[in-house]
């Protein structure tokens, strides 16, 4: 195993001088990828019907193609289920990922290439080791076994033509090459169960029987599937079972409320966390500083990139900015172009550069998951941020969370309206409160100018809920499984109320 561990960390190490080649010439990295993409859908339905032939330059693309959200690709995307091929990618489309819905859909199918299977899941998979391999040459990750937090998914046939839709996870444990297969635990048969309550415990009790290095997944499904193992295990850390591990290689919501539940389960000071962005859409960004959570903009994995200020997201006519005309600071909507068809397709992430030499970003949130309503603008990045402070500041952690509008009633002004879910409730949830507040106006300045004197907007209102009410909330709108994430923020009141209804608290002010 020695020996296996030095060859394969070996041939992790190669990729990064490939990773710094597009780190030394970006601009010439996406411009190769535009071309290539042009080329590849000159012939399918929506290069047709936009002149792809006749596309030269990024001006004229920008010009000719309009910004994409899923409703204007739907009707392309309904043809390639429907059996038509060469509609919006000249490669099969054989599997489709499913992700959160529209307002109109309870799910979006996202199509996904066998190019983009190979050119970006996989090869984000590879770099993200590369990069944990060059960052941590001792490393012995491959002496154990890997988890991946996996979704479901599950096989349909229209027109004598089968198709197969499910979690992103599902679809990339399930096509996954073989050298990856030899190292992951447990068997396909538990890791791709639909059922989650039974598929947590039957994780649980399968892999904490191996030396299990690392771990990728979403903060809060794993969260659950390690504490079901010290349940089981009767251990007091996760250390204590598996004393090999590693790393946890993280995404899909932001780590910031986790990371101090995680310390705790692993206080061994040599446990890494590592974020990626590895979305439906396509694999986007991965940690490459061990002192920074900043994201390495990945270039060359078959994705052109294009950027929106987020302000202008959802105008008429909003003008996208190329990847050589950002600039730090700008909170942007990421439009996209893929090899799976995807032809500037704003995802609804939202993303700030904190480095131009290279390419580095965070991500801020969702375009569509915000508080608005006075003003006030508040993002997650924000909320995320005044949680974590106030959560050290008190002593406390927290397991999930959610926020939403209160609007003016009567002679009432109106407030933000907070249900949270603590590991363990602070001593005193006023200071808490407090402290959440100060921290959101020493982080934004709109919502700072609505809470001066209480004039537009009154202190916050905070429901301390039990431990549970998240995972029952998501429980009872079918929505289990490691691709769904409670919402931060909502412009409106809808799920807040619904998780209201379904427990019983006390507000505290």
């Amino acid at each position: 195993m020695p020996i296996i561990n030095a060859i394969i960390s070996w041939l992790m190490k190669k990729r990064v001088h490939q990773i710094e080649l597009f780190m030394k010439y970006p601009l010439e990295v996406q411009q190769e990828w535009f071309r290539k993409l042009i080329e590849s859908g000159r012939n399918t339905a929506i290069g047709t019907e936009y002149g792809f032939r006749d596309i030269n330059s990024t001006g004229q693309f920008q010009q000719r193609i309009p910004i994409h959200e899923y409703e204007s690709l739907k009707p392309y995307i309904d043809r390639l289920r429907d059996g038509e091929q060469n509609v919006l990618w000249n490669g099969e489309i054989r599997w489709y990922a499913k992700s959160s819905g529209t307002t109109g859909d309870r799910s979006k199918f996202i199509p996904v290439s066998q190019e983009t299977l190979e050119e970006c899941h996989f090869k984000g998979g590879k770099d993200l080791l590369s990069i944990y391999c060059n960052n941590h040459p001792e490393t012995l990750i491959f002496h154990g076994k890997s988890i991946a937090m996996g979704g479901t998914h599950s096989m349909q046939e229209i027109n004598n033509e089968s198709y197969y839709t499910g979690d992103l996870s599902a679809i990339i444990i399930q096509n996954l090459p073989f050298w990856a297969e030899l190292r992951r635990t447990p068997d396909l048969s538990i890791a791709l169960m639909d059922e989650w309550e039974d598929k947590i415990c039957k994780m649980a009790e399968a892999t904490m029987v191996h030396d299990v290095t690392s771990i990728s997944g979403v903060p809060s499904w794993t969260l659950l599937l390690l504490k079901k193992i010290l349940e089981i295990s009767g251990r007091k850390n996760i250390d204590e079972v598996w004393p090999n591990f590693e790393v946890f290689f993280h995404g899909g919501v932001s780590f910031r409320p986790y990371r101090e539940q995680f310390r705790d389960l692993f206080p061994a000071s040599r446990v890494q966390f590592m974020e990626t962005y590895n979305a439906s859409e396509g694999f986007f960004g991965i940690q490459d500083q061990t002192d920074s959570d900043e994201l390495l903009l990945m270039l060359d994995y078959g994705i052109f990139y294009e950027f929106i200020p987020a302000t202008e997201a959802h105008s008429d006519q909003p003008k996208a900015y190329l990847l050589g005309e950002v600039q730090k600071g700008v909170n942007y909507a990421m439009v996209i172009t893929t090899n799976s068809g995807l032809w500037r397709y704003m995802i609804g992430d939202t993303v700030e550069f904190t480095s131009l030499h290279p390419f580095r970003i965070r991500i801020t949130g969702r375009t569509r998951q915000f508080i608005n309503v006075f003003g006030e603008e508040l993002i997650i990045d924000n909320a995320d941020k005044a949680i974590a402070e106030a959560c050290r500041r008190t002593h406390v952690k927290v397991n999930d969370y959610t926020a939403a509008p209160r609007f003016f009633q009567n002679e009432k002004n109106g407030a933000h309206e907070w249900i949270i879910e603590f590991h363990k409730p602070p001593d005193d949830p006023e200071v808490f409160c407090s402290i959440l507040d100060h921290q959101l106006q020493s982080l934004n300045s709109d919502y700072e100018a609505k809470r001066y004197k209480d004039m537009i907007l009154q202190p916050p209102i905070v429901h301390i809920v039990p431990s549970g009410t998240f995972y029952n909330w998501l429980k009872m709108k079918g929505k289990l499984g490691g691709q769904n994430k409670v919402p931060r923020l909502s412009n409106d009141r809808k799920i807040l109320e619904e998780i209201l209804i379904n427990t019983e608290n006390n507000p505290t002010h």
